[in-house]
């Protein structure tokens, strides 16, 4: 069988068992390392994973037509395979990437109409959906584990604290603009911790709906509102920009369109800060399964294709701090907060639905450990000097999460202003 040859030229390190759909058995064994056993049920999916592996296996996996096998997890699997594929290349894969590549920039392209179905296909979900798995925040992005041994409200919320002191919020009623809010946490944290006014802006409707009755809710909406607006529409200047887990829905063609955004969006004095996933391993594109099934139109980019578009902006990169394995411990938690509660989610939508979801959780978490991503944090100005030219406010700022981590109460949120 095809596909068995391209295993015994990929498997170099661990042990892969293969079941067929015709009831053989082969054994790929290399150096030490994990083990895991898989089924493949169909004639078919053993065809497509020789051509296209990137979209077959996930496919595959979501139809049952391909399975972990004899005790294997689908993370032991996939772990198994990353780590081989990696090392040596799968060549039906390597002609696959090669062809996206060449296609990328169309891929990627998102005018607003395009960019706000890209947005509905995931955002605008069963809103239980994410209240099932999720921190109670709803923080749809990286935590932050000093740690590592933070829960995921703990990590979650200092993120939150590790953004606001790149922003440097050091008086109350600065005017914010969060660029993809999701529902609102952010938002809702820099009002209720540091007295700021905050606009933020989304493309999901469902999103638009939790975070206006978040606002609502905790008595903030004089300080906080939640609009339905692209980006690109954005005409006033603000004291602070922040996006964050936005930028991987611009696209490549439109990072340019997107810092000036910025630039144009800030007072002369402003800060912006973007939290994004990058890659560090250069420029490539976008897994086929990922781009098909969870964010089309989406890429998260290397830093080499990042700062330029910020360089020529007119934008000072003031500080770049790229944050290794804490979306992988954030991934690891999701993945686990799902399985303990799949069997609310399948009862809001099917068996495929959560092997879509299962697979997804498990593949993006081995990009971060074995496939080079990682996320960045860009603190970005007009102006040379518009903020110390030492980190120290940075530190100082977080002072309060340290004091939470080693047991203390945490200090009082600052006093909001009076609504203009």
């Amino acid at each position: 069988m095809l596909f068995d040859r391209v295993l015994s030229r990929m498997i170099r390190r661990g042990t892969l068992t293969v079941r067929y759909p015709d009831g053989q058995t082969s054994m790929h064994r290399g150096a030490d390392g994990p083990a895991a056993c898989m089924h493949i049920r169909t004639a078919r999916a053993a065809r497509r994973l020789v051509t296209n592996p990137g979209l077959a296996f996930g496919e595959g996996y979501m139809d049952g037509e391909i399975e972990p096998a004899d005790g294997t997890t689908l993370f032991d699997l996939l772990d198994l395979l990353v780590l081989n594929m990696m090392e040596n290349s799968h060549p039906g894969e390597a002609v696959m990437e090669k062809l996206r590549w060449l296609r990328r920039h169309i891929d990627q392209l998102n005018p607003v109409g395009r960019a706000r179905r890209n947005v509905a296909h995931h955002y605008d979900l069963n809103g239980r959906l994410y209240a099932l798995f999720l921190d109670r925040d709803r923080q749809y992005s990286c935590a932050y584990f000093p740690t590592g041994n933070e829960t995921l409200e703990e990590a979650q919320l200092l993120k939150k604290r590790h953004i606001a002191a790149k922003l440097r919020l050091d008086r109350p009623g600065l005017e914010v603009l969060d660029i993809g809010c999701g529902w609102g946490g952010m938002a809702l944290h820099l009002a209720r911790e540091h007295g700021a006014r905050v606009t933020g802006i989304t493309l999901s409707t469902e999103q638009l709906e939790v975070a206006q009755a978040r606002a609502a809710e905790a008595g903030l909406a004089d300080h906080v509102t939640f609009e339905m607006m692209d980006y690109r529409n954005w005409r006033r200047p603000v004291d602070r920009v922040v996006s964050v887990g936005m930028f991987e829905h611009v696209g490549i063609d439109h990072y340019k369109s997107f810092f000036r955004t910025v630039r144009g969006a800030l007072k002369e004095d402003g800060v912006a800060l973007i939290h994004a996933i990058g890659r560090s391993d250069g420029p490539g594109s976008t897994n086929p399964w990922i781009a098909k099934y969870i964010f089309p139109g989406g890429y998260s980019p290397a830093l080499s294709e990042v700062l330029p578009a910020a360089e020529k902006s007119g934008l000072w990169v003031t500080d770049l701090e790229v944050l290794r394995l804490h979306y992988a411990q954030t991934l690891a938690h999701w993945r686990r907060r799902f399985a303990a509660n799949r069997d609310a989610i399948q009862s809001l939508y099917d068996e495929r639905f959560c092997r879509m979801f299962e697979f997804y959780l498990v593949g993006s978490e081995l990009a971060f450990r074995r496939m080079g991503h990682m996320n960045w944090q860009m603190q970005l100005t007009r102006k040379l000097d518009a903020l110390p030219i030492t980190r120290d406010y940075m530190y100082e700022a977080e002072g309060q999460a340290a004091r939470l981590r080693d047991g203390e109460a945490p200090g009082t949120p600052m006093r909001l202003p009076p609504a203009r």
